[in-house]
């Protein structure tokens, strides 16, 4: 059975930092795109951003470009989302996902975490 399971969110003032954690397993995942995406209350969830898991390739979202980091440790199974200059739009629930890039393609989601930043 799958599961990604995400930890480290918390509440944390404008401008400090949260490190986020997927844990990956049932699986391989050498043909999968790993990625982040967030929902905040109201609003459509968005991609935030994607590494691919045996390159390392990573892409991200303009608004995060630059404070955020996404990283994997195919070693742990795990993957990361170094979050620095937080700001209260970041406020959302982070979602990890891992989406296979080969037919047949499929999609798996964790549960979220809560990340709240205050102001």
């Amino acid at each position: 059975q799958v599961q990604l399971v995400e930890s480290g969110g918390g509440l944390v003032q404008t401008g400090g930092s949260l490190r986020l954690s997927c844990a990956v397993s049932g699986r391989t995942f050498s043909n999968f795109v790993m990625g982040w995406f967030r929902q905040a209350p109201g609003k459509e969830r968005e991609f935030v951003a994607t590494v691919t898991w045996t390159l390392g390739s990573t892409s991200y979202a303009d608004s995060v470009k630059g404070r955020f980091t996404i990283s994997r440790d195919n070693a742990k199974s795990t993957m990361y989302l170094e979050m620095n200059s937080l700001k209260p739009e970041d406020t959302a629930v982070y979602y990890c996902n891992a989406r296979r890039t080969i037919t047949p393609v499929y999609t798996y989601w964790g549960q979220g975490t809560q990340v709240t930043v205050s102001s």
